[in-house]
Parts: structure tokens; C-alpha cells; sequence
């Protein structure tokens, strides 16, 4: 007889006796590739990475104090009172895509739609009306000569300096340009940079101030294995880069002699943003160390210094839809190659460790959230119902006195009337209640990212001002490159659909 017509039931798989069920695995939330833009894998050729903060995650911490320590003397050699070396200056009070008004001193943190939503003066926190009078008056028109943005981690230590300075000097009544001291600020750090104060430093003590990534050779050699080429583009000159990527990979795995075979071109002293908008040369040295015009061609070992995008694709040998590359700039390393190029993007946003773990916390105030916002919708619906016809009721009434006819009809109205008022009352007293537990549920979220400005993405319903430029030119983003390792070098990363209000 037919199995198909027999009786007997078809078993289900798979058997738990022979083949036991598959327990489903996720990676967790903090080392997840989220993705703005399908991303196929597969259509890559050449991948490239930027070094610092890409690469090499340095403590953000021990940065900040290093780059501190290196400018408060400097601002002091400028004129500035001794005090500033006396400060206790809080390295958590900054996040990255805040806007610093140098006119005024203060710390703008803004929505997609560039509205301020958040400003500090100092270490002083504008109320709503304060942030409205000074912002909301006229356009904001965000020139360079007063605004300046902060769109890199290792500009943090900037705002720190600045906000407590300015809440030090106004406290104590002591005169202070903001604008002034701002560029002050900035200059010293640069000096301190330019005459090797913060590079030695790292350099001498490379465990102190950059977290060696177990995990990076394994998943930069999986993408080796399995056909794509590397290189490496950045601004760090070449013996600080040549100290930095050994410490990274050196030894990490015994198919790599040293750290420049995983990258099949090596590209230092970038110039980046310059890179991928002007025409500069690209160099490499001599034995003897002597800078030449370099030769464009392949080869590994090789390093290349400065250059630009056009002379870098020739180098690469594909078209720009073919090529990815890693970094952690919004506009140095992912805005403008986005907009010079056909190259596809990721993003490294080390603080989306914190900002997932944050979020897992949060799911129930903001499904709670959700929830509000939903009866609030419905009681104003019913809130504007009841108006209309409370005001019906009121000129029915009206014209019936007024024509001293119908005036059992005019009580009986005046009942309704007074039923709608008290349904008014009760509607109201709802929509206070779902308001401010709105309110309290929205400041708790905000503690729970930052105690200061809240989520790094996020501001209010609406991206925030750096959550906005991720979302339109990185095409995908995570917490730092090894996490690329626990998905397939082939990998098809697919964005998400996308909605608007009227498909809610």
C-alpha cells in the first residue's frame, strides 16, 4: 500500500531521539552590525579601516585626562588664572554630536530638524523657557565663526575643559570672552598634539590608553579567507601608526609575520577629510627614509603616504560600489567619503555598547510610553468631541431662550449639557494623569542613557542631530570591528523597511 494512503501519522522533525532540536542563537544586542542600507557582502572587493577609534578603541577616560593635564598649563601660559589646575573636571558630563555656542558658553544638544531640545550653561542646565527665548526666536543659522560641532570622541576632553571653565570663572566673577576661551582651548590641545605631548604619551604606554581587541585579527583574517583585500587609511603618521597596529595585531596570529600582512595597501598620514576632496599627492619613502612620488601599484609591505581618492581607487582597482570602509569620523571618515565617492560605509560607535545595554533596560518604560501617547491620542479625540458638542448644546440652548419657546426642551438640553461638562472634567483630569506620567517616564529614560542629554541617538520622538547623520550616510554601524567577525564574511546585512506615519 502507498505511504500517502496509509493511516499512520507522518512524523515531525527533527526527532528528538536521533536528532536533537537546535537551540536558537542570537548575537547579543551590544555587538550587533545594525544597518541603514543593505549591505552585500558578497559585491565587496576591498575593505579598508580607519586606525584611531576604529582599529584601536582607546579609553575614552584616560584620553580625556591625558589631553587635560596637556592643556590646562598651556591655557594657564595664555593668561588664564591658575585656578583651572584646581578643577575637578567631569569627564562624564559630554557626549558626542553636542553644539558648542561659543557666543554664549553653552552646550546645545539638538533633534534631526536641528532644534535645540537640550542646552547647558556651564554646568547649568536652561530650562525650557530659557532654551526657547535664546534659540527659538529666530532661524538657527549654524555658522562656524560661532558654532562649533563635536563630532569625535576625542573631542570630548574640549567640552569638558570648556563647561567647566566657563561655570568656574562666572561663578567667581572673574571676566571671560567664551568665544575666546573656546578657541584657547582648542589651539592648546592642537599644540599639545603637534609637539608629540599626547601621541608620546600613548605611545609610551600603549596598554594604559588602548584596549587590544582579542577578536580583531580573527575577523580581519576571516574576511582574508575569504577573498576580500584590506587596507588600511589614516591621518596618524607613520611611526605612531607603525607603534599602534603591532601592539593591535603583532603576534596575534601565526599566519601574520607582523601586522602589515593583513592589509594588502597601507596608507598613513591620510589628510582626511583633504583626502577625499583634493588632488594631493601620494608618497612613499626610500630605505634611507627619503620621501618619493609613489609608484601605484600594489604591494604588501608597502606604506603610502598622504594621497587622495582618485589616486587611491586607481591603486585599488575596482569601482567605488565595491569597496567598503570602516571608521569612526561622521564627517572625516563617513560623510565625506559617502559624498566623494560610491564607497559604502560602516560606522564604529563604541558608545553603542552602553546605548544598547541602556535601551534592553528600557523596553518597558518605552512600551509603557507607547501605550500613553496611544490613549492620549484617543482622549483628545474624545476631548475635541465633547467641545464641539458642549458648544452645540450651548447655542441650542441659547436660541431656545432667547426665543422663550421649548423650554422643557431647553432643561432637558441643560441636563446634557451638564453630563458632557462633567465627561469634559473626567477627560481632562485623564489626560493630566497620562501627561505627566509621560513626563516622569521620558526624564527616566533620559537618566538612564546620560544623565545629562540622554540617549546619543535619540532626542525625545525624533533622532537626534548625530543620530540623523548616522542614519543618512552610514550605511551600516556598530560597537567596533571585531563584531564583524561573528557574521559570515558573505553576509547580506538588510535594513529594515522603512515606514511612514501613514503606514502605522
Amino acid at each position: 500500500m502507498n505511504d500517502l494512503d496509509s493511516d499512520s501519522e507522518q512524523l515531525s522533525l527533527p526527532l528528538p531521539d536521533i536528532l536533537p532540536t537546535v537551540e536558537a542563537w542570537s548575537i547579543p544586542l551590544e555587538r550587533r552590525v545594525f544597518v541603514n542600507r543593505g549591505l552585500r557582502l558578497a559585491d565587496v572587493d576591498w575593505i579598508g579601516f580607519d586606525m584611531d577609534y576604529t582599529l584601536a578603541i582607546y579609553d575614552q577616560k584616560e584620553m580625556d585626562l591625558l589631553q587635560i593635564q596637556a592643556t590646562l598649563p598651556r591655557l594657564v601660559a595664555r593668561g588664564y588664572p591658575a585656578l583651572l589646575l584646581e578643577l575637578d573636571y567631569d569627564f562624564r558630563f559630554p557626549i558626542r554630536g553636542l553644539m558648542v555656542d561659543k557666543k554664549l558658553g553653552n552646550v546645545l544638544k539638538m533633534d534631526r530638524y536641528k532644534v535645540v531640545q537640550k542646552a547647558w550653561h556651564g554646568l547649568t542646565r536652561l530650562d525650557k523657557e530659557q532654551v526657547r527665548e535664546t534659540y527659538y526666536s529666530t532661524k538657527l543659522r549654524l555658522l562656524p565663526a560661532r558654532y562649533h560641532w563635536v563630532d569625535t570622541l576625542y573631542a570630548l576632553a574640549e567640552v569638558t575643559m570648556y563647561s567647566t571653565i566657563v561655570d568656574a570663572m562666572e561663578r567667581r566673577g572673574l571676566a571671560l570672552d567664551p568665544t575666546r576661551l573656546f578657541t584657547d582651548i582648542r589651539e592648546s590641545i592642537d599644540e599639545a598634539h603637534r609637539d608629540g605631548t599626547i601621541l608620546d604619551a600613548v605611545a609610551g604606554d600603549l596598554p594604559r590608553y588602548v584596549a587590544r581587541d582579542p577578536e580583531l585579527a580573527t575577523a580581519l583574517h576571516k574576511w582574508r579567507s575569504a577573498g576580500k583585500r584590506l587596507f588600511l587609511l589614516t591621518n596618524s603618521r607613520g611611526s605612531y601608526t607603525e607603534k599602534v597596529m603591532s601592539y593591535l595585531l603583532d603576534g596575534a596570529m601565526a599566519e601574520y609575520p607582523s601586522w602589515r600582512h593583513f592589509f594588502d595597501v597601507v596608507v598613513v598620514a591620510a589628510g582626511k577629510p583633504a583626502f577625499f576632496q583634493e588632488r594631493h599627492p601620494m608618497w612613499e619613502r626610500d630605505a634611507a627614509g627619503e620621501a618619493r612620488p609613489a609608484a601605484l601599484h600594489v604591494e604588501r609591505g608597502k606604506v603610502f603616504e598622504g594621497g587622495n581618492l582618485a589616486d587611491l581607487e586607481r591603486l585599488l582597482d575596482t569601482s567605488g560600489d565595491r569597496v567598503l570602509y570602516v571608521g569612526d569620523h561622521i564627517y572625516g571618515d563617513i560623510l565625506r567619503s559617502k559624498k566623494e565617492s560610491a564607497w559604502r560605509t560602516a560606522m564604529i560607535i563604541q558608545e553603542m555598547v552602553d546605548e544598547t545595554r541602556a535601551l534592553s533596560a528600557s523596553r518597558g518604560d518605552i512600551a509603557r510610553v507607547t501605550e500613553l501617547e496611544q490613549l492620549r491620542e484617543q482622549a483628545e479625540e474624545e476631548l475635541r468631541f465633547l467641545q464641539s458638542r458642549f458648544k452645540e448644546l450651548t447655542r441650542q440652548i441659547d436660541a431656545l431662550r432667547a426665543g422663550k419657546v421649548g423650554m422643557v426642551a431647553a432643561a432637558v438640553l441643560d441636563a446634557e449639557r451638564a453630563r458632557v461638562k462633567r465627561r469634559l472634567e473626567r477627560v481632562r483630569g485623564v489626560l493630566r494623569q497620562t501627561e505627566a506620567e509621560v513626563s516622569r517616564l521620558e526624564t527616566a529614560l533620559d537618566l538612564r542613557f546620560h544623565r545629562c542629554w540622554g540617549s546619543l541617538m535619540k532626542e525625545a520622538v525624533e533622532l537626534s542631530s548625530f543620530g540623523s547623520q548616522v542614519e543618512e550616510y552610514a550605511c551600516v554601524y556598530t560597537s567596533r570591528v571585531s563584531n564583524f567577525g561573528l557574521y559570515s564574511p558573505l553576509h547580506h546585512f538588510r535594513s529594515p523597511r522603512d515606514t511612514m506615519p501613514h503606514e502605522l
